[in-house]
């Protein structure tokens, strides 16, 4: 990949597929992986922040004579993610205005 995934934008991208659905790490890794390249090494320290922060929690599931950790996001976490959802759309615009737009029009805000 030729941008690289801040830690900002790995918090987001984490708490916006857990807004959707609990999962435990190999398939929130592999929800991820469809557009950025992570490994769950990558993850899991992720996932003990955001949990440390408040925005998730995590509960056991078994499945075939084990237990599966599964991760889910709080209110916190949900609003959170909503904070991070609208300063992506505005820092998007901005980038598109400098790469697409040119930078004439980025006064007009």
């Amino acid at each position: 990949m030729l941008f690289q995934l801040g830690s900002a934008l790995l918090d987001a991208c984490v708490l916006s597929v857990l807004s959707r659905q609990d999962a435990y790490g190999y398939v929130l890794t592999q929800n991820i992986r469809a557009a950025v390249d992570i490994s769950e090494s990558t993850l899991y320290p992720v996932l003990r922040r955001l949990q440390s922060d408040g925005c998730l929690t995590t509960y056991d599931q078994p499945y075939q004579g084990r237990n599966r950790r599964y991760y889910a996001i709080t209110p916190q976490g949900r609003r959170r993610c909503q904070e991070m959802l609208e300063a992506w759309e505005q820092y998007k615009r901005d980038i598109d205005q400098i790469l697409l737009g040119g930078l004439e029009d980025h006064d007009e805000r």
